[in-house]
């Protein structure tokens, strides 16, 4: 309950006249186009175990402080000197929302994603130069050569992991028994160091070009070969999430993995090109005219009951009509996982370290929402057996009562004939891509399918903040015990001071004193004595003649 009053707090407008309140500033520079997003975060209460308390910034009107602008950075590679002018309106526009007093020590990282990966690198390093020589012209942002750069997708990844568990509160520290634990092996202790702490979430991924699963690993993990431990390299991150780099129970070892060709779209392009071209071998060695025509169309079991459909390719166009059959439909699409003989491999053959089903937790997010809950309304709690009978019902209903039911508005609001139509595939697509790329057990139960946490969307820029700004509050610390340290310093010193100059006037007092006297003596004995050569004696100095009368 305690956790459910934190984050309805969220939701509030931020008190931008809190002086204690901190702020800083991502920009997602993706394929499409540019996002901005404005964090903001209390001071931090001194205990170096604890991480930032993170939240997404919201106007006066409680919404959250991000604007979009298009085209994709990408599209500047031919006149980088464009780009900062480009990106100008979205940082005036976190300009207006920070606090003016706070510019100077808000950080800015503009992090650009799959657009800017594609390009040359001599086109990404321009774009990316015009950034850094203008931007600090234009604004008070802290902003050095390290806050713009082209992240990999395991780093895009890694950051989305983080910000889902952060929001779900899985970095916390709890004594609560209920709460699922998992032995940890920190990664680069001496003797297998072993620690207990809250379970992670995985999160599942499937957007329209490919497919992501990220999880934490636990446990140190072996390898069949040392091509595989090579590989393993580039798919493994181990980071220190906690402010202290010597503290070692916030190191989390995690393995990312982008599947390109395995989103929704993606796939079921790659499947209608093997089916055309399938088609028209046949047809070439048996004489015969499936699919050039409506009235002999190729049967499509991956399409609903009678739904038609047309693939076109150089030129010529293939007629489809839907069968229905969700299991054939499985079946035909399993050879697209590419799946070897080889131990601990997924998708395409590539290495993916054990997941510990009986204790672990996956988020399905994009295409394993959609599936589950557009059509067949049953996002949430994902059960394989209920799935599969749904999926199959969908398939196996023709596609004139599926348009009958989509006008009486019985599917989610922005499901659109689109989705109507390929609903089949992506559910058989989805449900392979799980159970027999991934490996899942069809008797997994800790799958939950979702559009959001906690009702609002996670970004992967929250977890590059909050990765990128990991080291603050102990840099705050240091810096508060320095100032108070300082300042006793400077009290001690002046109080120190004082005393020394008080003790030097009094030997100048003295001193003079001392002197006074001494030339008061001298002058009696010069009275007493008239012309006495003993003055000069006393001086050191040889006694002079005096003169005589004349």
């Amino acid at each position: 309950m305690g956790r459910y009053l934190a984050r309805v707090t969220d939701t509030e407008a931020t008190d931008t006249a809190n002086p204690n309140l901190n702020y800083g500033i991502v920009v997602d520079c993706g394929s499409s186009g540019s996002r901005i997003f404005v964090y903001c975060w209390p001071r931090h209460n001194g205990n170096p175990h604890d991480l930032l308390d993170i939240k997404q910034m919201r106007d006066k009107n409680r919404k959250p402080v991000v604007m979009k602008i298009k085209p994709g950075i990408s599209e500047f590679a031919s006149s980088p000197e464009k780009v900062s002018d480009y990106i100008s309106p979205l940082l005036s526009f976190a300009a207006e929302h920070v606090p003016r007093a706070k510019h100077k020590e808000t950080p800015l990282y503009i992090l650009c994603t799959a657009g800017m990966r594609i390009l040359p690198e001599s086109q990404q390093k321009a774009i990316l130069e015009d950034l850094l020589t203008d931007i600090p012209v234009q604004f008070d942002f802290l902003f050095s050569d390290s806050h713009a750069e082209v992240i990999s997708g395991k780093q895009e990844g890694v950051y989305a992991w983080i910000g889902i568990n952060f929001v779900l509160g899985r970095f916390e520290h709890t004594d609560d028994e209920e709460e699922a634990m998992v032995e940890v092996h920190i990664p680069g202790s001496e003797h297998q160091e072993s620690i207990f702490r809250k379970r992670t979430v995985g999160i599942l991924d499937m957007g329209g070009v490919s497919t992501q699963i990220a999880y934490e690993v636990p446990k140190t993990v072996s390898f069949a070969s040392s091509q595989q431990e090579e590989v393993a390299k580039n798919l493994l991150a181990e980071f220190n999430l906690g402010c202290d780099a010597h503290q070692t129970e916030h190191v989390y070892r995690v393995y990312v993995a982008t599947f390109l060709g395995f989103g929704g779209n993606a796939a079921r392009q790659r499947y209608e090109d093997s089916l055309f071209a399938s088609t028209v071998l046949k047809n070439r060695l048996l004489g015969r005219q499936s699919g050039l025509s409506s009235d002999s169309p190729v049967l499509d079991p991956c399409l609903p009951l009678d739904a038609q459909d047309e693939i076109q390719q150089n030129g010529q166009t293939l007629h489809l009509r839907g069968t229905g059959d969700f299991h054939l439909c499985r079946e035909l699409l399993q050879p697209f996982m590419n799946k070897t003989n080889e131990t601990q491999t997924s998708l395409n053959g590539v290495y993916q370290p054990a997941v510990h089903f009986h204790n672990s937790e996956f988020y399905g997010f994009s295409e394993f929402y959609y599936c589950t809950e557009d059509v067949l309304r049953m996002g949430g709690d994902y059960n394989a057996a209920k799935f599969t009978r749904a999926a199959k019902d969908y398939c196996a209903t023709k596609w004139s009562v599926l348009r009958e039911r989509f006008d009486r508005g019985l599917y989610a609001s922005h499901a659109d004939l689109h989705r109507l139509k390929y609903q089949c595939f992506k559910s058989a697509w989805m449900y392979e891509v799980f159970h027999s790329g991934f490996s899942f057990p069809v008797g997994y139960s800790n799958l939950k399918t979702a559009l959001q946490v906690y009702d609002k969307e996670v970004q992967w820029t929250l977890g590059a903040i909050l990765y990128r700004t990991r080291f603050l509050p102990l840099r705050d610390i240091q810096q508060e015990n320095f100032r108070g340290s300082h300042s006793h310093w400077r009290s001690f010193s002046f109080v120190y001071n004082h005393y020394l100059f008080f003790a030097c006037f009094l030997v100048v007092l003295l001193s003079i004193l001392l002197y006074l006297l001494r030339l008061r003596r001298i002058h009696r004995r010069m009275l007493r004595n008239g012309s006495s050569p003993s003055l000069w004696i006393e001086e050191g100095l040889p006694p002079q003649k005096m003169a005589g009368p004349l």
